[in-house]
């Protein structure tokens, strides 16, 4: 028995520290925009226009469009979406509207078509405006919630320009405001590397390697076309993730760039903020399969909760250690930037539980209720599963 914990032991801190060294030599590859040579403006000045669809976002949604009517590059509109909104969202963006009318028009949307999910309904509806009112050479789609410093657009459009990008992603810095938020947050990220490696976003080969953000989704426009664009997912939950693969599997150019507190926002509100934010998005993730979801639990068990554990069993404890320095390494990989203090490493076994009982509740309540509720509209199950978009 202790020979077998041993070598269990072992597995994972060797599991662990290969992740720390190929993060180690990987992430410091991806380029990152706030350094003085991407202070550039993009070469032929292309039109871009921003895509913001937003539901009941009154609280945030007039500080995101003044970040964007702000932007210091001049060859850009904005296209911003009241889906449905029951609050004074709608208001809120025709009062900007009126304010910045050479910038800013709305679009209300007041019923959803059946066979649609509200979001990507928004999307797919501005992105056929914009082509049609200013034929964009880009596309930026992102969430209501992001705030953007002034130079964000002018600097990740020269790079995805001179990287010949036909799918650019900027990533997002999550403002933190509890401690609970910082310790799933930064939990998230190290779990992340696991899901994918960010720095082959560029590798054609490396198909499980695709990044798609929600808050910076860049794509020229005839790359948008192409994939069928937001029509082609029409009841996709994870519209971000599935877009990002669909271009690797087209064989289009992804780039990804860091810009640590140039593209902003606030996830949740508190640790159980994030965990109800995860609730609809989680089982998705595995397909609405039980089975796959299930066996990545059993798989937190081992590589994040076991290896707690095996520090108060003397035999196990040096691979134990190891395991423990291999995540905080990645921890302060990642925090480079996700500016998420490195300290909450320490709380990484509590974080691996929360976000246990997280994938845990998201299948349990989707079953349960038979479906998805988002934005306001109920989604069965059954229909989730009859549109899913294979992610390979």
């Amino acid at each position: 028995m202790i020979l077998t914990l041993k070598l269990i032991s072992w597995f994972i801190a060797l599991a662990w520290l290969w992740k720390a060294i190929t993060a180690a030599r990987g992430l410091p590859r991806i380029p990152n925009l706030l350094l003085p040579q991407y202070d550039l403006t993009p070469t032929g000045s292309p039109s871009v226009t921003v895509i913001v669809p937003a539901r009941d976002e009154s609280a945030a949604v007039a500080a995101c469009l003044e970040s964007l009517v702000h932007q210091d590059y001049p060859n850009l509109h904005i296209l911003a979406v009241d889906d449905r909104s029951t609050d004074q969202t709608g208001a809120i963006l025709d009062t900007l509207a009126a304010l910045h009318p050479e910038k800013l028009r709305i679009l209300h949307v007041t019923e959803l078509p059946t066979g649609w999910l509200g979001k990507t309904h928004a999307m797919a509806l501005a992105a056929r405006h914009a082509i049609s009112l200013h034929q964009p050479a880009w596309l930026l789609f992102t969430d209501a919630d992001v705030l953007f410093a002034p130079q964000a657009i002018r600097r990740s459009l020269a790079q995805a320009v001179a990287t010949q990008a036909d799918h650019f992603v900027t990533f997002p810095t999550p403002i933190v405001k509890t401690p609970g938020e910082g310790m799933l947050l930064g939990y998230l990220g190290v779990l992340g590397l696991w899901a994918s490696r960010p720095w082959l976003a560029e590798n054609p080969k490396a198909l499980r390697d695709a990044i798609g953000i929600g808050a910076f989704n860049l794509l020229r426009t005839p790359a948008y076309q192409q994939l069928g664009g937001f029509d082609a997912l029409r009841m996709e939950i994870l519209e971000d993730l599935t877009l990002a693969h669909r271009v690797k599997l087209a064989g289009l150019r992804q780039r990804v760039a860091a810009a640590p507190g140039m593209v902003t926002l606030h996830w949740a509100a508190g640790a159980m903020g994030v965990v109800n934010g995860m609730t609809k998005n989680l089982f998705a993730v595995f397909r609405f399969r039980p089975t796959l979801l299930l066996l990545s639990c059993l798989w937190l068990i081992v590589f994040c909760l076991a290896p707690a554990a095996f520090l108060a069993i003397p035999a196990t404890r040096i691979p134990a250690i190891l395991t423990c320095l291999s995540i905080a390494a990645l921890y302060l990989l990642s925090s480079r930037h996700s500016r998420i203090s490195p300290w909450y490493a320490v709380l990484f076994p509590v974080s691996a539980a929360l976000f246990l009982y997280s994938l845990l509740r998201s299948m349990f309540t989707t079953l349960r209720d038979r479906g998805v509720t988002w934005r306001g509209t109920f989604y069965p199950l059954a229909e989730l599963r009859k549109n899913i978009s294979p992610l390979r």
